[in-house]
């Protein structure tokens, strides 16, 4: 595919398909109030899996609709990813019961984890070397906009309109976003070494569902419960399952020894710390800002907008480091923690400019960070396994953002009240954040480059990577 394939309306087109698909993972914690009284009169527990079944089928599919947007064919997987999304938010806007909400949230996660590794995938594919770091960037930039997208339509939502208007305002969307990328997105050559291997997607989405069940239910449930540690070892299981499967398999889902590479190990950490840090201040900003500071929610949804500035216009210029990772994502994460610590000392005497400019410094690191390691698991796959590596990142950034909330949770769930459970909970985010990046500059090699393979060494013959392969698709697999 020729670099120059890569058009503007295409990169706008694909965007936004992942800014709608992320803007849905935190929109509806805004409208948890109204449904709380709405008609639906749903239970705790209902209320709970309204929010969690969205991210838990999402972040659980992601790998496995990679894979298949790579075998079958991207766009196809995008077109019918888009086709879900809609049908689900359908099904959540004209619910008469709370079971058919949460089953249409599910529908919906299920299109989003379509959507988003294949709108990577072919964007890696119509880039081409050169512009693939720029490509990344605005990737990731829709990433980013889609939390604060989420936050401010759930807001407006919550304060002018109604829970249901949200969710009828997202099929229509779907479809003009659609028609987009029906008209402005060329289809890829599909890869007839990815496979779907139906044995190790069962086995790795249960064992992601199930570990993501226990992160997302351990605050409430207790994080020794029975319940809790139930679902952990079953994850862990089936994960291991999963692990022996492919190793003995001709044609797994993905070769688990391609986390040989220290580099891919290193990148989705540093996805998952950058979204933990995030979406635990995601967390706990909507409740200070509310209940603290006395902001109306849509006030609320509107009072992150700093944090679109970093992410808007750093990533430009962190783009062109992208060959030097190790110091842009190292300054990057750092900046997220450094960022936390300022705002756990917020309370409700703090000028709102002030936690603004906290706002600020922790997106300029996350526009440092997420390009350089969004493009890091990208050229440790090689080029056929985009959507995989897609699928691989974007897991990262769901898990990492289910165990920030759920960390946030645990420790707010320790004090007496907001006010006084906001400043441990994210100080606490913060030493996380700040530790997991010392082990994840660590995990680049010294000359601060995504590693390859020394001049001489053979390729051929590493697990997945055939023999007649070429020097594209060798590039980076297992070491």
């Amino acid at each position: 595919m020729p670099p120059h394939a890569l058009k503007r309306p295409t990169l706008l087109a694909l965007c936004a398909c992942v800014l709608v698909a992320q803007s849905m993972v935190a929109a509806v914690n805004l409208l948890i109030p109204q449904l709380r009284s709405s008609a639906l009169h749903p239970s705790h527990t209902e209320l709970l899996w309204t929010v969690d079944a969205y991210v838990i089928v999402f972040a659980g599919l992601l790998i496995p609709a990679g894979a298949l947007g790579d075998r079958y064919g991207r766009k196809g997987a995008l077109l019918t990813g888009l086709a879900l999304f809609a049908a689900g938010a359908t099904a959540s806007a004209l619910a008469p019961a709370p079971a058919l909400l949460i089953a249409g949230r599910g529908l919906s996660g299920a299109g989003a984890a379509l959507i988003t590794p294949a709108t990577m995938s072919i964007l890696v594919h119509l880039a081409g070397p050169e512009r693939r770091a720029q490509a990344m960037a605005s990737w990731t930039l829709a990433i980013g906009l889609g939390g604060l997208a989420g936050n401010v339509g759930g807001g407006l939502a919550g304060q002018f309109l109604s829970w249901r208007a949200l969710f009828a305002a997202m099929a229509p969307l779907a479809a003009v976003l659609a028609a987009a990328v029906a008209v402005t997105t060329p289809r890829t050559a599909r890869s007839a070494r990815s496979s779907p291997d139906p044995v190790g997607t069962l086995l790795l989405t249960a064992g992601l569902v199930a570990v993501l069940f226990g992160i997302i239910e351990g605050p409430g449930h207790g994080w020794t419960s029975a319940r809790i540690l139930a679902a952990f070892a079953a994850g862990a299981l089936l994960v291991a399952a999963f692990t022996a499967h492919a190793l003995r398999s001709r044609a797994p889902l993905f070769d688990p020894r391609v986390f040989r590479s220290r580099e891919l190990r290193a990148t989705t950490l540093g996805l998952a710390t950058g979204f933990f840090g995030l979406f635990a201040l995601f967390f706990v900003n909507s409740q200070y800002l509310q209940e603290v500071k006395g902001f109306a929610p849509a006030v609320t949804g509107v009072a992150i907008v700093p944090l679109i500035v970093g992410m808007s216009l750093v990533p430009k210029f962190a783009a062109r480091w992208s060959a030097h990772p190790r110091p842009v994502v190292g300054t990057g994460l750092a900046l997220i923690g450094l960022g936390l610590l300022a705002a756990s000392t917020a309370d409700a005497s703090t000028p709102y400019a002030l936690y603004a400019l906290w706002l600020l410094v922790i997106s300029t690191g996350t526009g440092l960070a997420m390009p350089a390691l969004t493009l890091g698991v990208v050229v440790s796959l090689p080029p056929h396994q985009a959507g995989l590596g897609s699928g691989l990142g974007t897991s990262a950034r769901e898990i990492g953002a289910a165990l920030g909330v759920a960390v946030a949770g645990t420790v707010l769930a320790g004090h007496g009240d907001l006010a006084s459970g906001m400043g441990p909970a994210l100080r606490t985010v913060a030493v996380v954040v700040l530790l997991a990046t010392a082990a994840v500059v660590t995990g680049y090699r010294n000359n601060g480059r995504t590693s390859r393979t020394p001049s001489g060494a053979s390729e051929a013959g590493r697990p997945g990577v055939p023999a007649s392969a070429g020097p594209d698709e060798r590039r980076a697999s297992v070491r």
